[in-house]
């Protein structure tokens, strides 16, 4: 469906054209959809520009991960202008109008004091969305619960928050908590995170805690009663983060589609954390949807010197996680960061895309979307935060895709999956009882 353009779609300045421009290409992947991804368009570059602005304002945009610390939407960190990758100030500049704001918590030993200390750090973050959309920003904007409402607030003019959490180990073992969570708004869960819990096991599991690769076979008893629970609630199963195998069976177990709420191309970058061809083609049977994700590493291999650097910046402001930086930690650590960057370029837009054409390429255009992590490491040349979001636009049009095309990368595919979720939960719940 054509969305009204927001009379607050207001964008930047194109900052990258020249870089975007001149970088990247097809892959060689054989073609699923109508059109080869990744075909450039011979065009000039203002007419390029002309162009992409011309639908980047007529299409739905959603980014499905975007992290907040555990002070967010407080006067330390003000949802409006707060210097972070995502403020609604930045959403409204580069004409991103839906964001997945995400309810993390990291993975601790698996104890019942630890589950009890998850629950509350998500409650903590569900308030602070809540307290954004509820009490300091209605009027700039709303909470989706339904793919109905996103579309709705949308085109009342306002912006559109959704929540996911990130980490299943948010509910412990408390199948319950689903429930409590949905109510919250919790429309999409990341099954585990960085080393495996109750539910399944991670694409990168943690040794400090025990872990090994295939703890749980994959997705374990209780998680197969999670899944069930999630599509019975209608709570999108997301595959990021979690191991191929717990991946696959993830996909066979769900009534739903799934979602890869922010996760890469392993044929393009082989990172441990993206999607090989075998997780790709699968998800295509399940009907889901891989969620490119812009984040540098995930995106295009640091080289050795680079990862050298970051380790040692890393180190010396005494980081631990993106969401627990300080002020003075986050200014140490972008101003460190800025110093890498002119010694090792990072990943930029074009490669970003590369993402996007193989999985187009593989799997088809209806299992594409799009991600960026931002405030949680995420940010790459062209895209550094919400106000750059025309420049993925821009990129895309460069390449030949479709303004239909774009629609369903933008958030036409995150709307559907979401649909159907609702469909099979409104189905289980009346087949019930």
């Amino acid at each position: 469906m054509r969305q009204p353009a927001s009379p607050h779609h207001v964008l930047l300045p194109v900052l990258t054209l020249a870089l975007v421009a001149g970088c990247g290409g097809p892959t060689d992947e054989p073609a699923s959809s109508e059109t080869d991804a990744g075909e450039e368009m011979s065009m000039d570059p203002a007419e390029l520009e002309r162009r992409a602005r011309e639908i980047h304002e007529s299409v739905f945009t959603i980014d499905t991960h975007d992290d907040i610390p555990f002070n967010f939407a407080t006067p330390e960190v003000d949802p409006l202008n707060a210097d972070r990758q995502v403020n609604l100030e930045k959403m409204r500049a580069g004409g991103l109008d839906v964001g997945f704001f995400v309810v993390y918590v990291g993975q601790t030993e698996r104890t019942p004091e630890n589950y009890e200390g998850a629950k509350q750090g998500a409650m903590t973050k569900f308030e602070a969305i809540h307290r954004m959309t509820e009490e300091m920003y209605p009027d700039l904007i709303g909470l989706a619960y339904t793919a109905d409402d996103a579309e709705r607030i949308h085109a009342e003019g306002r912006l559109v928050a959704a929540i996911g959490i990130e980490n299943g180990y948010a509910i412990g073992t408390d199948l319950s908590l689903l429930e409590t969570y949905h109510e919250l708004g919790a429309r999409y869960i990341t099954l585990a995170h960085n080393g495996n819990n109750d539910i399944a096991d991670s694409a990168q599991p943690n040794p400090a805690y025990g872990d090994t690769p295939e703890q749980n076979g994959g997705i374990s008893e209780f998680g197969e009663q999670v899944i069930a629970e999630m599509n019975r609630l209608g709570i999108l199963v997301d595959v990021s983060h979690i191991s191929k195998a717990a991946s696959l069976e993830a996909m066979q177990l769900s009534a739903s589609p799934v979602i890869a709420s922010h996760s890469g191309a392993y044929a393009v970058n082989a990172h441990p954390r993206n999607m090989d061809d075998e997780q790709l083609m699968a998800l295509r049977e399940n009907g889901g949807v891989m969620q490119a994700v812009a984040l540098g590493g995930f995106v295009k291999s640091p080289s050795e010197e680079r990862q050298a650097a970051v380790t040692a910046l890393r180190e010396s402001i005494g980081f631990t996680s993106f969401s627990q930086m300080t002020d003075d930690q986050r200014e140490a650590f972008s101003e460190g960061m800025a110093d890498i960057r002119s010694r090792h370029p990072d990943a930029n837009v074009a490669d970003f895309v590369d993402h996007i054409d193989h999985a187009v390429n593989l799997i088809g255009i209806d299992h594409v979307g799009i991600s960026s992590d931002f405030d949680g490491g995420g940010g790459i040349d062209g895209w550094r935060d919400a106000s750059e979001t025309l420049n993925v636009t821009l990129e895309l049009v460069r390449r030949g895709y479709s303004e239909d095309e774009i629609r369903q990368l933008w958030g036409g595919n995150t709307l559907r999956i979401w649909r159907a979720s609702e469909e099979v939960a409104a189905e289980l719940q009346q087949a019930g009882g």
